[in-house]
């Protein structure tokens, strides 16, 4: 088994406050020693002292899996997730509750951090291409990660600036702009002018395979993918065609497979003396679990470690306080996000998914005995996690919420966990190549055979006939749950601004988040975008 031991030395304290003219002086060193308990070192950029390290920890870095940032505006802004106010236990100033009912402003703090991580992100790749030392493999993967970031804040605020190693204060572009740098970038780590259905990627220099730590061909084209799917909503031009073609190459490609049947891993979270525990995780649940790593449907995937490499918090962020002694973990959770019960109710009983995304029910701890909270809100002191909830604030219940778990935990857990967070995996990309198909044939029946073959793995049955655009939306967030889609998702299918449990019919501008005011108070000549 190999370890990794990274220490990483962060110069730019003042991380919240930087303004995106001046993220030349963020400066981010990594030193990094491989050792192995075989005697065989690691080589390549998903964990090694390659020059590509630490752009690569930056997508541990930016919020992808924590609370204050990316994942949290685009997940509990959404009819998925909430974070109940418990009296003073986290209302944090209405911060959450803001951004649940669409009330954000432009001072919102964690607007600002997903913000200012991501730029500091896209410094780390800027300076490497501008350093000469990488080779043009390294120089595509580094363009190819920096469009990724790039897609989020076109995806999040859409007028940015694009910053490059040639041009470190810009003007700030348009989203049509910006969404043609990141798929011109994307275009020419594969080495093509565009996605076609005859391209031929033999030149590109980007891998054809290898690590999904790494970025390869099919990360760059699952990327594309998810670019072309909102080209309408970016820039007012459908791309549906493209979205096909690009999520079609890497399916019919055969390098990636369903993790399905005899796809398992031991489950780590096994409780020895809970006989409902199961000895391994299968199927859908093995591609989210605590060993995740090589499963064979990530594509490109975030590499997340408890000692090495930071940044995964979900079960601080998730669990009851008493959840410790269920999973013996060092630190107490936190108690804070849950499932709106509307979305936890949309699947079916028997939805492989459903059991691997939630906890539900009274609690045990580790020796199989009634798990306590001796400050419940009820008569009954055994943790029991109800779906149902009585209010967002001021006093919601300290146990309602399905708790999500979709990214399993595992005994004697640290804070920081082991899963591997996938940005693209094989499972999504048939979600796109279905739902491309059917705006383009302006027919759901259309996405049919796609949509059931993730159905045949959750053990539910097919759609025959059945398939409308409400239940395929619904679909697509019982498949992609927790994966940080279901904001853009809503958006797409123009359901972001109905109103869901707790949340008021919300106004379109909503639709892109404000430009921070910090960033345009700073200077370089940011304006807000409309509607703020």
């Amino acid at each position: 088994m190999i370890k990794l031991f990274k220490y990483s030395i962060i110069f730019s304290l003042g991380l919240l406050v930087v303004a995106c003219t001046d993220l030349e002086e963020d400066l981010v060193g990594d030193i990094t020693e491989d050792f192995s308990e075989d005697g065989v070192n690691v080589d390549g950029p998903g964990g090694s002292d390659g020059p590509l390290t630490a752009l690569y920890a930056e997508l541990r870095n930016s919020g992808t899996a924590n609370h204050g940032g990316y994942y949290s505006i685009q997940e509990i802004t959404t009819d998925e997730m909430f974070i109940g106010a418990k009296g003073g236990d986290w209302f944090d100033g209405g911060d959450l509750i803001r951004l649940h009912q669409h009330t954000y402003t432009a001072n919102h703090p964690f607007i600002n951090g997903a913000w200012v991580a991501t730029y500091n992100a896209i410094a780390t790749a800027n300076d490497n291409l501008g350093s000469g030392n990488l080779n043009e493999s390294e120089v595509a993967q580094a363009r190819a990660v920096r469009a990724y970031f790039y897609w989020r804040l076109l995806d999040s605020y859409g007028r940015v600036k694009l910053v490059t190693e040639n041009d470190t204060d810009p003007p700030q572009a348009s989203r049509e702009d910006v969404f043609a740098f990141v798929e011109s970038e994307l275009l020419a780590a594969l080495g093509i002018s565009e996605v076609t259905a005859d391209m031929d990627l033999s030149a590109s220099p980007l891998a054809d395979g290898g690590s999904a730590y790494t970025m390869n061909r099919y990360g760059a084209l699952g990327l594309l993918a998810k670019l072309y799917l909102n080209a309408e909503v970016y820039t007012g031009m459908p791309m549906y065609d493209k979205a096909e073609i690009a999520a079609s190459f890497v399916i019919d490609s055969g390098v990636y497979v369903l993790c399905d049947e005899g796809c398992s891993v031991p489950n780590l979270g096994r409780r020895p003396d809970v006989t409902t525990d199961p000895a391994t995780l299968d199927g859908y649940a093995a591609v989210f679990a605590a060993n995740n790593e090589g499963n064979p449907e990530h594509i490109f995937s975030v590499r997340y470690d408890e000692v090495n490499g930071p940044g995964m918090n979900f079960s601080q962020m998730n669990l009851h306080y008493s959840s410790q002694f269920t999973f013996n973990f060092q630190e107490q959770p936190w108690n804070g996000y849950a499932t709106v019960e509307e979305f936890y109710n949309s699947y079916e009983d028997g939805d492989k998914r459903k059991e691997a995304s939630f906890i539900v029910g009274p609690q045990l701890d580790f020796s199989g005995s009634a798990l306590l909270d001796y400050a419940a809100d009820d008569d009954d002191i055994q943790l029991n996690y109800t779906p149902e909830i009585n209010e967002l604030a001021p006093n919601s219940s300290r146990e309602a919420g399905a708790r999500p778990a979709k990214f399993s935990f595992k005994q004697f857990g640290r804070a920081e966990m082991d899963n591997d967070f996938p940005i693209v995996r094989l499972g999504e990309l048939y979600l796109i190549r279905a739902e491309a198909r059917a705006r383009q044939a302006d027919n759901w029946a259309v996405a049919e055979a796609d949509v059931n073959v993730l159905r045949e793995r959750a053990g539910v049955d097919p759609y025959n006939g059945q398939l409308t655009e409400d239940e395929f939306l619904a679909e697509r967030g019982r498949e992609m749950f927790q994966e940080t889609a279901r904001r853009t998702d809503l958006i797409r299918f123009g359901r972001y601004n109905d109103t869901w449990w707790e949340k008021p019919v919300s106004e379109p501008f909503k639709n892109i988040f404000p430009i921070p005011q910090e960033q345009i108070n700073s200077g370089g000549g940011l304006t807000q975008n409309p509607g703020y």
